[in-house]
């Protein structure tokens, strides 16, 4: 009987490389933000956040979230992807941080929680609803971006922001250690798992999570003085290149146009 332990650890390790994947593949769909240069996606889903944080009225703050849902649907992000990985866990970390509000929030009483002096206020909904409203609203819209644009084309965009070069690198690298990591634990746990007869007891299992985690950190060590003295032979010096160039395009101006547009007129309607 194989040890359901490792096998659950290799599920999710696996799991975690599939959804590299699956994030890869869709930036290849011939969706909207495909299509855009990476620099006006950026741009455009920062103004965006940005407006979504200033707003102060329910009603627009909602109307940005259609706007932002509707930007993942033309980019061919699917809403079982939305519901599953963004809207329910932001909806159920984020209630739980706006549940108090409801009942500490004074105003207009709606219901009475029993005999106590706890109650519902009007005021309180409103508060929960645009706290957790304004964050479904920003996390689908990272989300989005993330989900349609490679990771390099991302930190290269955010150099074209003036973001310092050391803090790119740093996200560089942190990237592709994850990834590598998360492979080798996993070619790790199945070389154990191919090599394990029975059920093994639990201080056993609490033994070999230990020993890969401190295998992991050695090899992580080894690795980054090699990585680094390989890009130092090559010529690194903190800027990420890429084999292509960004160049706008009329519609990229026409879309960075109407992110403006569209953030500016929130923020205007939602003061």
């Amino acid at each position: 009987m194989q040890d359901a332990y490792l096998e659950k650890t290799i599920r999710g390790l696996t799991r975690a490389i599939s959804e590299s994947l699956f994030s890869e593949r869709m930036a290849r769909e011939p969706g909207l933000l495909q299509k855009l240069d990476p620099r006006v996606r950026l741009a455009g889903v920062l103004v965006l956040v940005l407006a979504v944080v200033m707003c102060r009225k329910l009603e627009i703050i909602a109307s940005l979230f259609v706007v932002a849902a509707g930007i993942a649907c033309l980019s061919r992000v699917s809403l079982g992807v939305l519901i599953k990985r963004v809207w329910l866990v932001i909806l159920i970390f984020t209630g739980i941080i706006a549940l108090p509000a409801v009942f500490i929030t004074p105003g207009k009483s709606l219901i009475a929680v029993g005999s106590t002096q706890l109650s519902i206020s009007v005021a309180g909904l409103r508060t929960a609803a645009m706290l957790i409203l304004r964050v479904e609203t920003a996390a689908t819209l990272t989300a989005t971006l993330v989900f349609c644009t490679p990771w390099n084309q991302i930190l290269k965009a955010l150099r074209f922001l003036r973001m310092p070069p050391e803090i790119i690198t740093i996200l560089t690298m942190t990237h592709r250690y994850i990834f590598l990591l998360l492979e080798t634990a996993q070619q790790m746990f199945e070389s154990r798992k191919s090599r394990t007869v029975g059920r093994m007891p639990e201080s056993e299992r609490r033994k070999v999570v230990s020993r890969t985690a401190g295998v992991l950190m050695s090899k992580s060590i080894e690795l980054s003085n090699e990585v680094y003295l390989a890009m130092l032979s090559r010529g690194f010096r903190g800027e990420v290149r890429l084999l292509t160039d960004f160049r706008l395009a009329a519609r990229d101006y026409a879309a960075l146009s109407a992110f403006v547009g569209t953030a500016v007129a929130a923020i205007w309607s939602g003061r």
